[in-house]
């Protein structure tokens, strides 16, 4: 698995991590739980949750997974913005630490902008900082309207992440987000990377590209989708996976690397169409 500087932060985090939004609702929580535990073996490391997934079950489920293993983990959890208030985002948080059973976050993101002002907001992220709860904080879902003014408010070395929508159906934040980020040192961590419900058709145009990309590494559709997602520095995914042969596959794609013409033929098969007005967020 490749490792790969998260942002200002200096830490090595895998490029590859795992998701969990809507795996409270597995049908099998033991294979889910048994899934996040084997991506970890398979070096899958950065665990993604949030408040919101399922109202703290998603935690939960988690924290029963790094249960002896926290040590292991790149963990990061997300306060909604309803929470982001100085006195409430601290206590969002504290309640996220307990249900992973955890006394630190490795980030604290705020899922979404929010009515807060982000002053107050970053405010609780450095209480809980310098209280040893969190260790770095970042964002979610910002365009980079959004991230200049985060940028405003705290300067270089502050904002760790900004995770997105990203996957080869919605590259939207590839017009400005991306060079922003990559600009500032902030890391960009694509999530739902095999879009929600919406992967390539096997039998669409872009389907046969990709799958003839994948067959000339030995791969699946799926791994050359997350190869183009994390094809340069700075680039994390976090796939979700129930079942442990699923995490195998995604875990697959942790040193898939693409070449030029490769990039450049999915890059025509998927295009990224024209900048939005608003930034795509699910």
């Amino acid at each position: 698995m490749e490792m790969r500087v998260f942002g200002a932060t200096g830490r090595r985090v895998p490029v590859l991590g795992q998701g969990s939004w809507y795996l409270d609702q597995a049908a099998d929580r033991a294979g889910a739980v048994a899934a996040l535990r084997r991506g970890m073996d398979l070096g899958m490391t950065h665990i993604d949750t949030a408040e919101m997934y399922g109202s703290g079950a998603a935690e939960s489920l988690v924290g029963e997974a790094i249960r002896g293993r926290r040590d292991e983990v790149f963990l990061v959890s997300k306060v909604l913005p309803s929470n982001a208030g100085r006195r409430a985002a601290v206590q969002a948080c504290e309640r996220s630490l307990r249900a992973l059973g955890t006394d630190c976050l490795d980030a604290y993101l705020l899922h979404w902008r929010g009515s807060v002002p982000l002053e107050e907001t970053f405010r609780a992220f450095e209480d809980l900082k310098a209280a040893g709860k969190i260790r770095a904080y970042g964002v979610s879902n910002f365009d980079v309207d959004d991230l200049e003014e985060a940028w405003a408010v705290l300067g270089p070395g502050k904002l760790a992440c900004n995770q997105v929508l990203y996957h080869l159906g919605e590259r939207a934040v590839e017009h400005a987000v991306i060079p922003w980020c990559r600009d500032h040192d902030v890391a960009v961590v694509a999530y739902s990377p095999f879009g929600h419900d919406a992967f390539p058709d096997e039998d669409s145009a872009g389907g046969r590209a990709l799958a003839e990309v994948a067959r000339a590494h030995g791969a699946t559709a799926r791994q050359a989708a997350l190869a183009f997602l994390t094809r340069e520095d700075g680039l994390f995914a976090i796939p979700k996976a129930s079942s442990e042969a699923h995490v195998r596959d995604n875990a697959g794609a942790g040193g898939l690397r693409l070449t030029a013409a490769e990039v450049a033929r999915l890059d025509a098969a998927f295009p990224r169409g024209p900048r939005p007005a608003f930034l795509p967020m699910i």
